[in-house]
């Protein structure tokens, strides 16, 4: 976790979304205090006419970026991240910033599982919730460290 999905009417060539992962990916780290290792992008691209966005007249194509993330930051940082998520999605992909939805989800961290490499030794287990102390120290690094202690 992160996982950032775009629900979006593409195709798109597979260099501009390697781009805008890359972009996504950086741009999470920055503003929600963290490491790009993290995070996971996908792109649904569901072709004209898959995604409507509703109102009191005729639908229009939209696009939705759901976010699923760890809890524990406030809502000013996810609201910077959602604004610089949809410019990235604008520039990268010509997307209508009118019809662009930003969805958060959150989750405890030890709703998330990944495998690590520890002393050559491939181990799993569960995350944590984000804190401060990320900024600082990766959390992957932490997970590490921990399940070299035994954790």
């Amino acid at each position: 976790m992160p996982h950032i999905q775009l629900d979006a009417p593409g195709p798109y060539p597979v260099a501009a979304k390697r781009d805008l992962a890359r972009r996504i990916g950086r741009l999470f780290a920055e503003i929600m205090q963290t490491t790009p290792d993290l995070v996971d992008v996908t792109f649904r691209e569901l072709g004209e006419g898959g995604l409507w966005r509703c109102g009191d007249g005729e639908p229009a194509p939209a696009a939705v970026l759901s976010c699923e993330i760890r809890r524990g930051r406030p809502p000013e940082q996810r609201a910077r991240l959602a604004d610089a998520l949809v410019d990235a999605c604008v520039e990268a992909l010509g997307l209508d910033p009118l019809r662009l939805t930003v969805e958060f989800t959150q989750h405890a961290g030890d709703e998330v599982f990944r495998k690590v490499v520890v002393d050559g030794v491939l181990r799993g287990g569960l995350g944590r919730d984000w804190t401060e102390a990320e900024t600082t120290t990766p959390l992957i690094e932490s997970l590490t460290t921990a399940k070299r202690a035994g954790g």
